[in-house]
């Protein structure tokens, strides 16, 4: 184990600790996904209570990336992220009255099936492949994230490999996910989004117990502390309210409207009334487990400045380390109880939105690309068959994108995320927005030539903004000049 990260729990205990909670995960599996077939896999049979649904995506909507990145940026960036969480309510607003209407009258399964109706097959595989990318890119930089932490505190110290590490990770996801799917993911990521909710609590309380601090204490501390401003107007920089507001509504409408992985949740509600009722209530439930995540990461530099615990710089940039600021201090600060449930959190926040990932990309890859749904002449037991080989192709691909990741240097990889969406969900906002606010036909197989320009562009004004525009910094507002430069290259080869 590096001599820089110590934990008060061995490895061997935390060990005990994450198998006994991947017990519980395929117990789960095992009772839900007893006579499950592909409609199981897809849909959960179109009968999950909405309130499950909601609660389940809490865990999903925020993963490993926000349990370890999200409080460390609040060192750099104070409470600014909650300005992109403000826009979220907007955004999920549009889902449920614009969105959502519309995928259930076409009742689909792959979101992207909508594509195929509106424009035509090439816009469908275009959608779908956009979908691939960002997810696998995503979900890829969540597990390498939560992955590292087990591999300095647990692994390291044993002497086994990182690859091997993930390697481990990922086999456990197939267990418990490769036969139920959705039936099997409503119900272990409900399990999951307690547990992530228990951990940030639990750990707020450790803190301010250690620093004997009351409730009062705690919000006048944060509140007086360098670390509360939410609101920043200075129109150059990456934090301008206007700009982190739209583009939360914006990321809100892709990052789940547009995104099977989130919307195939909401598409096994039984009804689109009970669809709606949980993208009303989930989208309030977040502002709050956000605003407990910033919170958190208050107190962490308090405790940090209290305690005389200095930060973990980058070696090579000199930087802080923001991602390892609340692993080392609950693993190494706190005592046993907080160190446990960091695991604990930890593990929940990785697995309730990277088990997802793995069930619909496959979901998305056997409708848009392998059209399963319509191979008639194909039994059941070879839709079954094809599915589950998808689906371990898919492990794979996740392994191999996570090796890669470990070779990028990066210190905030919720940045990294909210960058990777910028570029990969822009031309299907660009698509979706086409579709559903014009009726014109466009010459659909010229499709992946407009989609693939816009990223490419919006790279190129990411890396020359500050020379071109008076020192402007573009940040998530990428996606929607993303979306707006697809409209128009769809607008350019329409049918006159």
């Amino acid at each position: 184990m590096s001599k820089n990260y110590n934990s008060v729990l061995t490895p061997s205990t935390i060990i005990i600790f994450i198998s006994a909670y991947f017990l519980v995960l395929i117990g789960i599996s095992y009772f839900t996904s007893k006579n499950a077939n592909n409609d199981s896999y897809f849909l959960g049979n179109k009968s999950s209570p909405w309130y499950l649904v909601a609660f389940g995506m809490i865990g999903d909507s925020l993963s490993g990336v926000t349990f370890i990145s999200l409080p460390g940026t609040v060192g750099s960036s104070q409470f600014s992220y909650m300005q992109l969480v403000l826009g979220y309510l907007l955004g999920y607003f549009v889902i449920a009255k614009v969105l959502l209407p519309i995928y259930y009258k076409l009742n689909l399964t792959s979101i992207y099936s909508y594509l195929d109706e509106r424009f035509g097959l090439y816009s469908q595989k275009t959608g779908s492949f956009f979908f691939l990318i960002s997810r696998i890119i995503g979900a890829s930089l969540r597990l390498y994230l939560t992955a590292g932490v087990i591999q300095l505190f647990v692994f390291d110290s044993l002497g086994v490999p990182f690859s091997i590490t993930v390697s481990f990770i990922i086999i456990l996801m197939l267990l418990y996910t490769y036969k139920g799917g959705i039936k099997t993911l409503i119900w272990t990521d409900t399990f999951q989004s307690a547990l992530l909710l228990l951990g940030v609590i639990l750990s707020i309380m450790a803190i301010t117990s250690d620093l004997n601090m009351g409730f009062t204490d705690i919000f006048n501390s944060i509140k007086n502390s360098n670390y509360s401003q939410v609101f920043f107007f200075e129109w150059r920089e990456k934090s301008f309210f206007p700009k982190q507001f739209l583009s939360g509504a914006f990321v809100a409408i892709v990052m789940t409207g547009l995104d099977q992985n989130m919307m195939q949740k909401n598409l096994s509600c039984k009804s689109l009334f009970d669809a709606q009722k949980n993208i009303y209530w989930f989208s309030v439930v977040l502002v709050v487990v956000n605003i407990f995540f910033v919170s958190l990461g208050a107190l962490l530099y308090i405790y940090a400045e209290a305690k005389g615990i200095s930060l973990p710089i980058n070696s090579i940039n000199g930087k802080i380390m923001t991602d390892k600021i609340f692993p080392m201090i609950a693993l190494g600060h706190l005592g046993a109880f907080a160190a446990v449930v960091f695991i604990v959190g930890l593990t929940a926040a990785t697995f309730s939105s990277a088990d997802s990932v793995l069930t619909t990309l496959t979901t998305s890859f056997c409708i848009d690309f392998l059209n399963l749904d319509k191979q008639e002449k194909l039994t059941e037991k070879q839709k079954t068959t094809r599915r589950q080989l998808v689906h371990i192709g898919f492990a794979i691909v996740l392994l191999i994108t996570i090796l890669i990741c470990k070779n990028i240097n990066q210190d905030s990889v919720i940045d990294s995320i909210f960058t990777v969406a910028a570029y990969t969900y822009g031309p299907l906002l660009g698509l979706f927005t086409f579709g559903l606010f014009t009726k014109t036909k466009i010459n659909d197989k010229f499709v992946p030539i407009v989609c693939a320009l816009p990223p490419v562009i919006c790279f190129v004004l990411h890396e020359n903004a500050s020379n071109w525009f008076y020192g402007y910094k573009f940040g998530y507002e990428l996606l929607i000049i993303n979306g707006l430069l697809t409209f128009a290259g769809l607008y350019l080869i329409r049918k006159k």
